[in-house]
């Protein structure tokens, strides 16, 4: 069953008549509709086009938040093999909204880390709907620790909401264990190549996105704050939260004219969520691309590749 959004309300009730038509058939099978069925078909296809080829930021982010996208576990379920979790962070917990191991991308032995929001009531609750605890960041920097070690390039998936703001992770010290993510990145001198696949919130999502290759998905979203919260401060009115989406610049398309991403990575129409399996395999290209990119570069070159990345960002929006 498809979960429509707002916007999508009118696709809907096409779509919905023509699977009407289609039941009727399957009910009395004298009945001919393919012929009609076959047009709503069209007329649907015809609106999901227009729907989608030019959405405004505050649906791009409706979209980045679909439920039915393809999550953290999905990507590693298919592109990865031998895929090892390894849980704790060696000092307080295992964070549920992290998940990451030691896997092969390829054959090649890679340690892949990511956010995962979960799919149904019970695992979201249980992965705090992708909302990482001061633990999930620890848990982080010890596995790019260990990928440092071993010379394993590190695969981050980045879908979060932001970091989680309750009392107990600001008492475990939540800043302090974003900074550390963040500038555990910025110290690894092996590649470490980063996608968003879903929302990429705040400080929450550059802990693990601080990389020499970031890619987007089309239709997800890369931002200081979310709309809601950024209405909210600025107008002391999260319902403005569609100005804000427009202000804040956190399109994919926005953000590679700016220089903070290095690529977009192409959804079938109608979002990520009607076709995740060729979703899945775009995200696969993505990678292999971007690990070919870098190469055998190792240690200082990949350093100076990071740092430079991070200092020109923005100049290329400016000079434009």
């Amino acid at each position: 069953m498809t979960n429509y959004l707002d916007f999508e309300r009118p696709l809907a009730e096409i779509e919905g008549k023509a699977e009407e038509l289609r039941a009727m058939a399957r009910q009395n099978e004298e009945m001919d509709i393919e012929a009609e069925a076959a047009a709503l078909d069209k007329k649907a296809a015809d609106m999901l086009k227009d729907l989608y080829k030019s959405l405004t930021p505050w649906r791009k982010c409706q979209v980045a938040r679909h439920p039915d996208r393809p999550h953290c576990k999905d990507y590693i379920d298919a592109l990865f093999t031998e895929y090892t979790p390894l849980a704790g962070d060696r000092n307080f917990a295992d964070d549920h909204a992290v998940m990451g191991g030691l896997a092969r991308f390829d054959g090649r032995p890679v340690v892949v880390i990511g956010h995962e929001k979960g799919n149904d009531t019970k695992s979201r609750i249980e992965r705090n709907f992708g909302m990482a605890r001061p633990e999930g960041y620890r848990k982080a920097v010890r596995l790019m620790d260990m990928a440092d070690k071993f010379g394993l390039p590190v695969v981050t998936l980045v879908d979060t909401p932001g970091a989680y703001p309750g009392k107990g992770a600001e008492e475990r010290g939540q800043s302090e264990a974003i900074a550390r993510a963040t500038e555990k990145c910025l110290q690894l001198q092996v590649p470490l190549i980063s996608v968003i696949i879903g929302e990429g919130g705040s400080g929450g999502a550059v802990a693990f996105a601080t990389a020499n290759r970031v890619a987007m998905l089309e239709h997800s979203v890369y931002s200081v704050i979310s709309p809601e919260g950024c209405a909210s401060i600025l107008w002391k009115d999260a319902e403005k939260m569609r100005e804000a989406a427009e202000a804040l610049r956190l399109t994919a398309q926005d953000l590679h004219k700016l220089g903070v991403i290095d690529r977009i990575i192409a959804e079938p129409m109608g979002g990520a969520h009607r076709d995740r399996t060729t979703t899945i395999e775009a995200v696969g290209d993505a990678l292999r691309t971007m690990l070919a990119d870098l190469g055998s570069q190792k240690g200082a070159k990949l350093l100076a590749d990071r740092r430079k990345k991070f200092l020109d960002m923005g100049a290329k929006g400016l000079a434009a």
